[in-house]
């Protein structure tokens, strides 16, 4: 099943549409009020992600699920950038600081930020963050270029892939980071796909 798919912006008051539709999808689904409000704290993470994201751009949103199998989707297109300028994605995304880069939620923006600036040859250039060994390493650890999700992205990254190889070495400070997150211990999965200028994020979560 499909819910309805909601128009979103910049304009904050948008992202209200994002939670009727998770609230309608629990209510129609019968979820109890547990994964209810899961499915709620989810949506949240995934709105913390957007604003960012949508000052280039337009996005939409639905969710798809089939009986307790849930996916959130959130597709932003960038309409107000050039893809010759790369320094336009990199200023939105570390905002001249890599503070910007703590925490499993801006560390997944900004995957989605910098997967936008995607090069010509068909693949993503991350030299400009080789400086950013954390953001770096982030990006590449959860890389799955050679995996196909969908035949139309261009590239792929999953947090399912990051949590394996973090999960190689528990006592990394990555590790401690994927423990203290919302997102990372109710999510089966997050996946960012990129092709041309748009970019995919969705939010996997299978209730039992």
């Amino acid at each position: 099943m499909k819910t309805d798919i909601c128009t979103i912006s910049s304009d904050k008051s948008t992202f209200s549409a994002i939670f009727a539709e998770v609230d309608k999808s629990a209510e129609y689904n019968k979820l109890p009020k547990k994964q209810a409000l899961q499915l709620r704290l989810l949506a949240e993470e995934l709105v913390g992600m957007l604003p960012e994201l949508l000052e280039i751009g337009s996005g939409k949103f639905w969710i798809e699920n089939d009986g307790k199998d849930f996916e959130l989707h959130a597709s932003v297109k960038a309409e107000n950038l050039s893809m010759d300028n790369k320094e336009d994605i990199l200023a939105i995304s570390k905002s001249g600081e890599n503070a910007a880069s703590k925490g499993i939620i801006n560390k997944i923006r900004l995957v989605a930020e910098n997967m936008l600036d995607l090069m010509s040859e068909g693949y993503i250039d991350t030299s400009g963050l080789a400086s950013d060994t954390e953001y770096y390493d982030f990006y590449n650890m959860g890389a799955t270029m050679s995996h196909v999700y969908n035949d139309a992205w261009q590239s792929a990254w999953s947090l399912s892939s990051y949590k394996q190889y973090a999960g190689d070495n528990r006592e990394t400070e990555a590790w401690d980071e994927l423990e203290k997150s919302i997102i990372a211990n109710l999510a089966d999965d997050v996946i960012v796909g990129v092709i041309g200028k748009k970019v995919d994020i969705i939010i996997k979560k299978k209730f039992d």
